[in-house]
């Protein structure tokens, strides 16, 4: 029998979507000439794809003559995430994590460089972390922020470098210690914060991926030092990667 044949793809809808995602993974803008270079594509062709891109509101021509990606595209994102029902799939997964911790429990996805926080359940215990839905964090010191980095570091690098603001003196501001940090992150399958973000607030995260890896949104827990057990952090860490990857094959199911 003949093999099945590979869908056609179309070479214009491609070669614009590859100058899309170069814009959104950039800093900065960038020019014609070195998107065609970066692309392999030629400048005439370049420079027609950017102009359909700014007539659909997804790329803006800069003052300085560059192009730089519009909200329009993190606006689709979000609502592609907000499609995915993150909330319904992992609401059992946030009340396991809240039953076998007794601690706070989030359900985060990435905004820019920050998480925000879109679900939750609350510890009970009288020493405890806190932290309203809708709230935010940076990503580089957060459990579930240091987990979704680590799983998209590739595309994050270059614009998470300059975004490395201190908060504790735990926080990790040096680029290097950073990426030493995700490569233990990938390696045991969960993230943990020391007090980078709020002094003696601990947390975990686990990143919630799709089928192709790409993170859209993490499960955390997070408390007060003083409430660590001995040997939670190996616990904890274990728990959080677990929803994390019952939440992912759901996704990846549907």
């Amino acid at each position: 029998m003949d093999a099945p044949k590979e869908p056609k793809v179309d070479s214009t809808l491609s070669k614009g979507l590859s100058i899309l995602e170069n814009l959104v993974a950039s800093q900065e803008g960038k020019g014609v000439t070195d998107l065609s270079k970066e692309l392999g594509l030629t400048k005439s062709n370049t420079f027609r794809l950017l102009q359909t891109l700014v007539t659909l509101g997804y790329v803006q021509h800069l003052p300085d003559k560059t192009y730089s990606a519009t909200l329009k595209t993190w606006r689709v994102g979000r609502a592609s995430v907000e499609n995915l029902n993150l909330r319904e799939l992992a609401a059992p997964e946030l009340s396991f994590l809240s039953q076998e911790t007794g601690e706070t429990v989030y359900l985060a996805v990435r905004e820019g460089l920050s998480v925000v926080y879109i679900d939750k359940v609350d510890s009970q215990k009288p020493i405890r972390s806190w932290n309203a839905i809708g709230g935010t964090a940076p990503l580089h010191c957060v459990g579930t922020g240091k987990a979704i980095l680590a799983a998209d570091y590739d595309k994050l690098r270059d614009q998470i470098g300059p975004a490395l603001t201190r908060h504790t003196d735990r926080t990790l501001t040096d680029p290097g210690a950073l990426e030493a940090d995700l490569g233990r992150t990938l390696k045991r399958g969960f993230a943990y914060d020391t007090g980078e973000f709020r002094d003696r607030i601990l947390s975990f995260g686990a990143a919630i991926t799709l089928p192709g890896g790409e993170p859209v949104g993490a499960l955390g827990i997070s408390l007060p030092d003083i409430n660590m057990p001995e040997g939670g952090e190996e616990r904890f860490g274990a728990l959080v990667a677990h929803a994390a990857r019952s939440v992912s094959a759901k996704l990846g199911s549907r």
